[in-house]
């Protein structure tokens, strides 16, 4: 494709796969209109997000806004902390969709502020004292008196009246007098131009929303990553930012944080453990010596075969099977650091590496090696982990199965847009009420995007006048928004129907080896019996919560 071809650039689909109803809606929360401060409803125990309120109210974000910046800016920026992976999602699409209303905005606000040139600098006196107008309405309307909208009301058609009286009689004469009257006219007229404007950005936006929840085809625009000429290195440093993202998000090191469990896998609901002596079937020889990772190995080659069974009855969707290396890192670390050196490549410890913590990392300080299974169910909503390590100490082998769920993301996003409406009284019967509909963008709110349109030139400034949205950290989007599965009864059936089946591969691949390597596997045989009994009614619990 040559140069001078025109292209809006790569198009996010969305349909052809799995997993996307969290993906999009967090992805629609970028189109948003909602107040910013909103976005604390979504917070749950374990992460909460920072709403600063700014100085200014005339300039201060709604929730797209203020959502979309802080992801792009928190996720794209160079020199960025590390991220948590957001299992049961694909985060590049969230971004990449923040970029795009981000552009919207943007072009909108370019328009806006042709308007406020033309029609309020250049006419400064008349557009201050009409800012002053309504940034003390709506001062008057946030009032908790019953008549406070009223008053704000009257206020405003009260000014408008002055303004009339002014033009009439005018005080000045000559050039001055035309210069006032223009003063009082000019940010009247700009603001119905402005008017249209926004309209016409708010169906957009609203349509973008609308069709990322109900699952129409809503692509994500980002011309800025194709360069425009050779010598534009923006586009190319964006792209090598989502493919960060992305290298990022496969990455096999994850972080335990106390309590909060592991970071996007959700915390760990339950915890069975099989632990016997090593002792050799055959008194008279030894046993054979095998290691950690030849038990881990066999477990990983029986676990691929879950999705198979006797009857054809549906049953397990074919899980995802890997190797994960788990750094411990405090309850309330603000930051967390992935693993550098010669081990490490694109984020991801090697094959060797692995191996060697699956075998001497086991007791101390240091990383854990764990083998996990994890299921992407109900469209990205729910994630089912279960992990299992194996651990040699002295005589005794333990194999330990944990059980993981992160739950859907919170119904803030989900919700669909809903077009403003307002119940006022029948005329010809007072006491009965009728619903009328109202335009997507109000009067205060053509003011405000107005006002703020000149400053999104330069953020930090309208951050600082109006507020911005602090991202919980350490962030990653899946779980920052994340709720508790138990309260879905079949999400919960499906976390604890897992662990039963998970549980008797895991230790039948255990016990094979054991046997195979000459060890006596009648203790261990008994206490997978028990275990297998336990396991018929487990119930969720916070195990990672020691009563000590």
């Amino acid at each position: 494709m040559s140069i001078g071809t025109e292209w809006d650039g790569p198009q996010v689909p969305i349909s052809g796969g799995e997993s996307q109803a969290a993906t999009f809606a967090l992805a629609s929360a970028a189109y948003r209109d909602s107040p910013f401060d909103e976005i604390k409803k979504a917070d749950n125990e374990w992460h909460k997000s920072t709403v600063k309120t700014g100085r200014i109210a005339l300039f201060r974000p709604n929730l797209g806004e203020a959502f979309s910046r802080a992801v792009v800016d928190r996720m794209l920026r160079s020199g960025r902390a590390p991220l948590i992976q957001s299992f049961g999602m694909d985060p590049q699409v969230v971004v990449e969709h923040s970029l795009a209303a981000n552009n919207i905005r943007k072009a909108r606000d370019n328009k806006l502020s042709t308007v406020m040139v033309l029609c309020g600098l250049l006419f400064l006196p008349g557009l201050v004292l009409w800012l002053l107008v309504f940034q003390l309405r709506t001062f008057v309307a946030k009032r908790d008196d019953k008549r406070a909208g009223a008053l704000a009301t009257t206020l405003l058609v009260a000014v408008g009246v002055v303004a009339a009286i002014f033009l009439v009689r005018m005080p000045f004469t000559g050039f001055w007098a035309w210069y006032a009257r223009g003063c009082v006219v000019a940010p009247v007229l700009g603001w119905f131009w402005a008017k249209q404007i926004c309209e016409r950005t708010a169906q957009d936006l609203r349509g973008r929303w609308d069709g990322l929840l109900s699952g129409s085809s809503v692509g994500a625009k980002i011309p800025e990553t194709v360069p425009s000429s050779p010598g534009e290195t923006a586009a190319e440093q964006l792209r090598q930012s989502l493919a960060r993202l992305s290298a990022e998000q496969q990455s096999n090191s994850v972080f335990y944080a106390g309590p909060k469990g592991i970071l996007g896998m959700g915390t760990r609901w339950g915890s069975w453990q099989l632990a016997e002596d090593l002792l050799p079937a055959d008194p008279t020889r030894e046993i054979h010596p095998f290691r950690s990772w030849d038990v881990i190995r066999s477990i990983h080659d029986q676990l691929r075969m879950l999705e198979r069974g006797p009857l054809n009855t549906g049953g397990f969707p074919k899980p995802s099977i890997k190797h994960w290396i788990v750094t411990p890192i405090g309850e309330n670390a603000a930051a967390v650091s992935r693993p550098e050196g010669t081990d490490v490549e694109a984020y991801s410890v090697k094959t060797h590496a692995i191996q060697d913590i699956c075998n001497k990392q086991q007791f101390g300080s240091g990383d854990r090696h764990y083998l996990g299974v994890q299921w992407t169910l109900w469209d990205g909503q729910l994630v089912l982990t279960m992990l299992i390590t194996v651990t040699v100490l002295h005589q005794t082998l333990r194999i330990e199965v944990t059980g993981h769920a992160l739950g859907p993301v919170h119904s803030l996003f989900t919700t669909k847009p809903a077009a403003p409406t307002k119940e006022v009284a029948k005329s010809l019967k007072p006491w009965e009420n009728r619903t009328i509909k109202l335009p997507l963008v109000g009067t205060d709110e053509v003011v405000r995007l107005t006002a703020r349109a000149p400053l999104t030139w330069y953020p930090p400034l309208l951050n600082w006048l109006g507020g911005s949205l602090g991202l919980p950290e350490p962030f990653g989007l899946r779980h920052a928004w994340a709720d508790r599965p138990w309260r879905h009864r079949f999400m919960a059936d499906d976390a604890l129907r897992a662990a039963t089946p998970v549980l008797r591969v895991v230790h039948s691949a255990a016990i094979r080896v054991l046997e195979e390597n000459g060890v006596d596997t009648e203790k261990f045989g008994t206490r997978s019996a028990f275990l297998s009994t336990a396991v018929q009614d487990p119930a969720p619990k916070k195990a990672d919560l020691y009563d000590a």
